[in-house]
């Protein structure tokens, strides 16, 4: 198995500047990975970079809170997709799902899919570590629902990042119907295998080298 297109190579800090984006987009191409993930500012430019690379460009959107209104969330999704986005990694509406208002949650992750107008792949970020296992189900089958082609564990963002058990629980949810993508603090090929065994299809990462090397053991960060 080719592990290198299983990986989304994510740089999506506050400070992170065009040279650094420039130094993803190289690694990305000499890796093989299957995406950049890079703010929507950067998405033009990685998309001129990696053109003829095959890499392909992830951005996010409602990033990293998911307390946007659907209505913002669908323009950004537009104009990402305008700019050469390839795949759209969006956060759910948080604090609606923790409300119970779960035809709330559907209608945002159904804005942004309708937005993306089959151009691009919608992955849905659940930022599980504030969900309870319930909700957590609950949101994989909004996501489910509203035409979304993956689940997400996290925004690397919060309190906490992927979990195998989260992971495997999403697997459960949504069966072989959607992808699952694991990220946060991801940072050892062990990591990765163990998220890959609990049922994701996508791993996101900002240390993709380490990940592909048993030998490496070095702490990097996911955001």
């Amino acid at each position: 198995m080719n592990r290198a297109d299983l990986i989304d190579h994510t740089l999506l800090a506050a400070h992170a500047a065009q040279t650094d984006i420039e130094q993803l987009c190289r690694e990305a191409a000499e890796y093989g990975f299957f995406s950049v993930c890079v703010n929507p500012v950067w998405v033009a430019h990685a998309k001129a970079l990696l053109r003829e690379s095959g890499v392909k460009v992830c951005t996010v959107v409602g990033f990293p809170l998911g307390a946007s209104t659907a209505a913002v969330k669908a323009w950004e999704t537009a104009a990402a997709v305008a700019d050469g986005a390839d795949e759209i990694d969006m956060v759910m509406n948080i604090g609606q799902a923790k409300s119970g208002n779960w035809a709330e949650v559907e209608r945002d992750i159904s804005a942004v899919v309708a937005a993306a107008e089959g151009s691009a792949a919608v992955k849905v970020i659940l930022e599980t570590c504030l969900l309870s296992e319930a909700e957590i189900r609950q949101a994989c089958a909004a996501a489910l629902a509203a035409g979304a082609d993956f689940v997400k564990t996290s925004t690397g963002f919060s309190t906490g990042g992927a979990s195998v058990a989260a992971v495997r629980l999403m697997r459960e949810c949504v069966g072989t119907q959607m992808g699952v993508k694991a990220s946060g603090g991801i940072r050892s090929a062990a990591d990765m295998s163990a998220m890959l065994a609990a049922g994701a299809t996508r791993i996101g990462a900002s240390a993709g080298a380490v990940l592909l090397d048993d030998t490496l053991g070095e702490t990097h960060h996911d955001y």
